[in-house]
């Protein structure tokens, strides 16, 4: 559903301001630029063969569960730039035999409707990318030539759902919710799960939901994510991937004049990518159905030499 006017969120919960200079002694402290040898995969150097196998032996109902979001090609308050889909070719009118239909996609995905993975290329902060390489030395129109989806490769791991309307026995967090360090743990004891290193952490709000029942709105100014006093503790667990049914920011941000607090600590300061706009609402039907809150989880994104990031489908399997 499409609405210019969609019925209003309710007030964000009154959060308290972080100044600028408590948010840059924050990045300061979680920064890991020295961490590895190949900055360019960042957080991704935590995943290894063992803990690879380890995670395939969650694998045992043999449930699949994608959680994307449908290519959307409509224009909507949180969708200003649709995805496009159109016909190449209609082949019942030729010949010779096999007759073929071939379409066109095209995507502009770094957006709020789109599933994407986000690379260590997308975000900079005072101009360094993670690492410390100057974002305008290495990105420019033919794409980014440091800390690229194509260096990232794909993700297999250790998948948990962080289910916050579960924990909090709701249908979702209201946009402009913010989920503290407190939160997560509260919810680990819920949930019966515990984040761990070089897991692929997925945090559900509801938004998918909220979005169905009550309609589109624009949620790149108020959205339900993490606080920034979370981000300590995913670094204490070393994870590898941070994904969300928003884009893992709480907006309204606490930080004024910083967009996305947790883009930054996340991508720039720990080089965790990020998974944006997942539909994580079968994923919670089936985790509550199984009793676990823990999955193997794949990410394969597009291997675009120059990409920023990419459009995935990612895939838990219980």
């Amino acid at each position: 559903m499409c609405q210019d006017d969609p019925q209003a969120p309710a007030a964000a919960p009154a959060t308290e301001t972080v100044e600028i200079d408590t948010f840059d002694r924050a990045y300061a402290d979680l920064k890991r630029w020295d961490r590895w040898a190949d900055v360019s995969r960042g957080a991704f150097n935590i995943v290894t063969p063992a803990t690879v196998a380890a995670a395939a032996r969650l694998a045992q109902s043999g449930i699949a569960v994608s959680t994307a979001l449908p290519w959307n090609t409509e224009v909507e308050i949180d969708n200003p730039r649709p995805a496009l889909h159109h016909m190449t070719d209609l082949g019942d009118r030729e010949a010779p035999e096999p007759s073929t239909n071939k379409d066109f996609i095209g995507i502009d995905y770094h957006g709020k409707s789109a599933s994407h993975l986000d690379a260590l290329a997308h975000i900079a902060y005072r101009g360094e990318l993670f690492g410390g390489a100057r974002s305008r030395e290495v990105v420019d129109a033919t794409g980014a030539h440091h800390g690229t989806v194509a260096s990232l490769g794909p993700f297999v791991g250790r998948g948990v759902l962080i289910d916050m309307p579960v924990v909090r026995k709701t249908d979702w967090l209201e946009p402009g919710t913010g989920v503290h360090r407190a939160d997560l743990e509260e919810a680990e004891r819920e949930l019966g799960v515990s984040i761990g290193e070089a897991d692929a952490v997925l945090l559900r709000t509801g938004h998918k939901r909220r979005r169905n029942e009550l309609g589109a709105w624009d949620s790149g100014g108020l959205s339900a994510g993490l606080h920034i006093d979370a981000m300590p503790l995913l670094a204490e667990r070393d994870i590898a991937l941070l994904g969300s049914d928003g884009d893992s920011d709480m907006r309204p941000s606490p930080v004024p004049g910083v967009h996305s607090p947790i883009h930054i600590l996340a991508i720039t300061a720990l080089g965790i990518p990020l998974l944006d706009n997942l539909d994580l609402e079968e994923l919670s039907r089936v985790a509550a159905e199984q009793g676990r809150y823990e999955f193997l989880f794949t990410v394969a994104p597009l291997n675009v030499a120059a990409g920023t990031g990419s459009p995935v489908n990612p895939i838990a399997v219980f």
